[in-house]
């Protein structure tokens, strides 16, 4: 997986660093995980990059935050309970709430848009790789949905009938109906991260195909592969595609391929492109 697999925020750093992007509903603020003096924490910012406050306040890592459609709730993953389990907590950070509970890593919750349903990927059942399972909002029904390679990151297609994620270096998407599964990339022009324009016509993801961490775009079925965000300096890692589709936010690192070398001092620093200019705006302070 290079230096991009999940377990890199669950280190001892004290550096600040700000990752796993993820847009409100009305595109007015974004969610991610912070480490700003100790491990991470959930914070909440507005998408100008102002008005930045903390959600929750715990010895633990917690990460992958991402709003339910509806606003008023965060699915995160923690490992508060002494492994990463899937949570959700009120928009303000009140109530959390444990919505798996296994002996597996459960982590990276997404939403599907009708806010019935909630993908995460899990180590349960393949250790030491991952699958993709889907469960109700409540926590229950939990399905497994992949059972071979290792899955990581899903996220639903506007109309819920998808999951896009990638298997090792490459993404791919999957009719959750007839369980097809379509590979969009090929490595080494490989694809990670996989994120859904609204309208479901467009993917963005982010790729190291030419010699440093790029996002690119693709139409849905894997065509038209073009970079997007290449930045001056460091890579580009990690999009999310705004609910109104005028911008996709991701996280700048110093590291420019998944095999360089990290700093944990070095800073990680959250952006948005807008997608008809090319404009970029650092939203981390």
């Amino acid at each position: 997986m290079g230096a991009w697999a999940v377990w890199n925020r669950m280190s001892t750093s004290r550096a600040v660093r700000d990752g796993a992007p993820s847009w409100s509903p009305d595109s007015r603020r974004i969610v991610f995980y912070s480490e700003r003096g100790g491990p991470a924490d959930i914070w909440v910012m507005d998408a100008t990059g102002e008005n930045a406050r903390q959600l929750t306040s715990t010895p633990a890592d917690e990460g992958a935050p991402v709003f339910s459609p509806d606003g008023k709730q965060i699915a995160f993953d923690t490992d508060r309970d002494g492994n990463f389990e899937i949570y959700v907590m009120d928009q303000n950070g009140g109530q959390p709430r444990r919505l798996t509970n296994h002996p597996g890593r459960d982590l990276a919750p997404a939403w599907s848009r009708d806010g019935k349903r909630i993908a995460f990927m899990s180590d349960r059942d393949a250790q030491p790789y991952f699958d993709i399972y889907v469960m109700n909002a409540d926590g229950s029904g939990v399905e497994r949905v992949t059972t071979k390679d290792s899955n990581w990151f899903p996220q639903f297609s506007p109309d819920g009938r998808k999951l896009a994620f990638h298997v090792w270096r490459d993404v791919h998407v999957l009719d959750l109906a007839t369980r097809a599964l379509q590979k969009l990339t090929h490595d080494p022009a490989n694809g990670m991260y996989p994120t859904w324009s609204r309208d479901g016509q467009r993917l963005a993801f982010m790729s190291w195909r030419n010699g440093r961490t790029e996002i690119f775009t693709m139409n849905e079925d894997g065509s038209n592969q073009q970079p997007i965000v290449t930045m001056p300096r460091g890579g580009a890692i990690d999009p999310r595609w705004s609910p109104d589709g005028t911008r996709i936010a991701f996280v700048n690192v110093p590291e420019e391929t998944a095999h360089d070398e990290q700093n944990p001092e070095h800073h990680r620093i959250i952006y948005v492109v807008e997608i008809a200019s090319g404009k970029l705006t650092m939203l981390s302070r």
